[in-house]
């Protein structure tokens, strides 16, 4: 007689999360409770500051026989094996333990045989992890995974918050985010072993002991919705009629230029991101300018993120921020139908073709690509920039149904058609939808016209390359930072020489320009400090000449293929009868209290600085000399700040304009806007300075 075949071995993937989707009272077979430590931060701040993993303790819990396995401990090695106080204190482990220990792979890999094996021997079903909150898998499996290029097994993805579900049963507890594994043993009046000082080992007891006190409970608590890892990021469209929550959405700075918005998920690995929740922010120019909007699917996801400030993509450090769902929408939204339809397709990857000729049309673009990248869809994958009147733009996008599709046709980048050569670039939902918006709608801040403050001292235009341009500055850069950055290059700035470039939100761009005494000294500086790390960035300085200095500060651009003009004339924004007829060329910078309003791509200068402050300086006589008095003593001259705050009064107001040529005892050239039965005293929120 044949004897029977041995049953199958227990599926290890999240299994219970679809079963518990179809039937709601169905739930796991068992739990695998597990806790992690890293050798930074503990509790809630765990994973916050990107230290690897320490320690993993896990037991096995059956929960229809209530059965308990054996528990099981297991070190970790880390690549930086220095611990913080914190950790060295609550754990007692050094450095010395650690480096014995095995790597993550190994490790990982011992986990899920010997879960497997502790499963079978106590019956044997499906099992979902059970941690102590959120932050031991997606701030720290999850994130580390992806900087070592380690394959989580299935079973990483699913997993329930013990904390939520004992809120569940017990919802007059405090909030699930505040309870802790002493605090859930002490409101159940669970006795814990004191004496226990292994560290983690009396974490999981206590967690056991929680679950079997909950699956006892007069309900019999079932485990039924565990909480699921997206392993993937799905792109999809975003309409301005979209309603977005401003608890879900953050900023990311210093991304890459590069970087996609499969980077950007990959960055934030772990955590939750909304279905075409990738923004990336576009430049003067079209091209991504290192920020991107993320949407996630709730406020604990968001809060997650902001943990991540300042944690690296490569060798780069993101900054983090909250943002608003207005901002989101107002990036990634669109209105047309066209491109709705474009985006509609799912599970797409988008490429960006530029520089296409303006004769070029789908049958072009289909040979261009070849039968090897076939577009999904054929002439439906493809979609053209035009601009409202019709006339093409040179730019196109893509939809190819896989990664190796994708592949295959960026191989093509710089290829030729007919006479031109072609760009091709990843790109995401939300930036068809900012190409298509620059070009069908009006510009995103208004371009009115607004006066511009003379700066009362000359910068002289010249060809000679006496200055130095610096790109690539962290956005927390100082004056300070930029003269220790420069070192004894700093002696041979001249004064008001140091201009920091500012983005059209007023913050820095990353940008500064440094006037030198000579060429001589612009070119010593440039080969001494080309490409030194500053604050963990290395920032590129090169030779440049003050007049291209001067077309950037007046809002023009200055890229590697050269200058472009700025865009909009200064002469112009002032009335004709008042430009005087300077015989030397002046500055325009707009106030710092004012903004500027020209087309939205234009770069903000900040008023140039000497070496030696930070703050405005006092002009000094030779240069008021030295400068046209018409340009100073326009009669009649208004300039409106608006965004003042409540608070500001008019000392306040005539300290902004200390560097220029304003009596400081005229207080009658200070004007309110706004109620006329507001006073000077009740601080409205805009002024009109005489």
């Amino acid at each position: 007689m044949t004897p029977p075949p041995p049953p199958p071995p227990p599926p290890p993937g999240p299994d219970p999360a679809v079963d518990s989707a179809a039937d709601p009272c169905s739930g796991p077979g068992s739990l695998v409770v597990l806790f992690g430590a890293t050798a930074g931060a503990l509790g809630p701040d765990l994973g916050s500051d990107e230290t690897d993993l320490i320690l993993l303790v896990w037991q096995v819990v059956e929960l229809r026989s209530r059965q308990v396995g054996t528990l099981h401990k297991s070190l970790v090695r880390a690549e930086a094996a220095a611990l913080s106080p914190q950790c060295r204190e609550a754990s007692g482990l050094s450095a010395d333990s650690l480096a014995q220990a095995e790597s993550l792979d190994k490790v990982l890999q011992q986990f899920s045989q010997l879960v497997s094996g502790d499963v079978a021997q106590l019956g044997g079903g499906p099992y979902v992890l059970c941690t102590d909150g959120q932050q031991l898998l997606r701030q720290v499996l999850h994130p580390e995974a992806s900087r070592k290029n380690l394959v989580l097994p299935d079973i990483f993805f699913s997993f329930y918050d013990l904390r939520r579900e004992f809120h569940m049963q017990h919802p007059s507890a405090c909030s699930a985010r505040d309870l802790t594994v002493a605090t859930m043993a002490q409101d159940l009046g669970l006795e814990t072993d004191a004496t226990e000082d292994d560290f983690g080992v009396w974490e999981v007891k206590t967690m056991v002991a929680v679950i079997l006190h909950l699956l006892e409970g007069p309900n019999g608590h079932l485990f039924s919705k565990p909480e699921v890892v997206k392993q993937k990021y799905e792109t999809g469209p975003c309409s301005k009629a979209d309603v977005v929550d401003s608890e879900t959405v953050v900023r990311a700075r210093g991304l890459p230029w590069q970087s996609s918005d499969q980077d950007v998920a990959r960055f934030f690995q772990g955590l939750n991101i909304a279905r075409g929740g990738v923004a990336l922010c576009l430049n003067a120019q079209g091209r991504r300018n290192g920020e991107a909007l993320i949407r996630f699917v709730d406020s604990e996801q968001r809060d997650l993120a902001l943990q991540r400030h300042k944690h690296h993509m490569g060798i780069r450090y993101i900054e983090v921020y909250k943002a608003t769902g207005e901002e989101f929408v107002k990036i990634a939204g669109g209105t047309s139908l066209e491109v709705a339809r474009f985006l509609s397709q799912e599970d797409q990857v988008i490429l960006r073709l530029r520089g296409l000729p303006f004769s070029a049309g789908p049958a072009d673009v289909l040979g261009f690509l070849g039968p090897e990248c076939p577009v999904t869809g054929g002439t439906e994958g493809l979609l053209f920039v035009r601009h409202p009147d019709g006339r093409p733009t040179g730019d196109a996008f893509a939809l190819f149904a896989c990664e190796e599709l994708a592949q295959a046709a960026l191989r093509k980048h710089k290829g030729m058609l007919g006479k031109r050569y072609i760009e091709l670039f990843r790109s995401t939902a939300a930036e068809v939808q900012q190409v298509l918006n620059r070009y069908a709608s009006s510009p995103l801040l208004p371009t009115l016209s607004a006066p511009l403050l003379p700066i009362p001292f000359p910068l002289a235009v010249g060809t000679g390359r006496d200055c130095v341009r610096l790109r690539g500055l962290p956005y927390t850069a100082t004056i300070e930072d930029i003269l220790g950055f420069l070192g004894d290059a700093a002696a041979d700035i001249r004064p008001h020489g140091v201009h920091m470039v500012l983005n059209q939100q007023g913050r820095p761009s990353g940008d500064a320009f440094i006037q030198m005494m000579s060429a001589e000294r612009a070119l010593a500086a440039a080969q001494r400090c080309h490409k030194k790390v500053m604050k963990e960035r290395y920032v590129e300085v090169v030779p440049c000449s003050t007049e291209e200095m001067s077309r950037v500060l007046m809002g023009g651009t200055l890229g590697r293929s050269g200058m472009s003009p700025p865009p909009c004339k200064l002469p112009s924004l002032l009335p004709a009868a008042r430009v005087p007829a300077a015989p030397t060329p002046v500055a325009y910078y707009p106030g710092p209290a004012t903004q500027l309003y020209m087309n939205y791509t234009a770069y903000y200068p900040s008023p140039p600085v000497s070496p030696t402050t930070v703050g405005y300086l006092a002009t000094p006589p030779a240069a008021l000399a030295s400068t046209p008095t018409s340009v100073l003593s326009q009669p009649g001259a208004l300039v409106r700040m608006q965004g003042v705050p409540y608070t500001a009064g008019v000392k306040d107001l005539l300290s902004v304009f200390q560097a220029y040529q304003l009596a400081p005892d005229d207080y009658t050239t200070l004007m309110p806007v706004g109620d006329p039965s507001r006073t000077l005293l009740q601080t409205p929120k805009e002024w009109v300075c005489l």
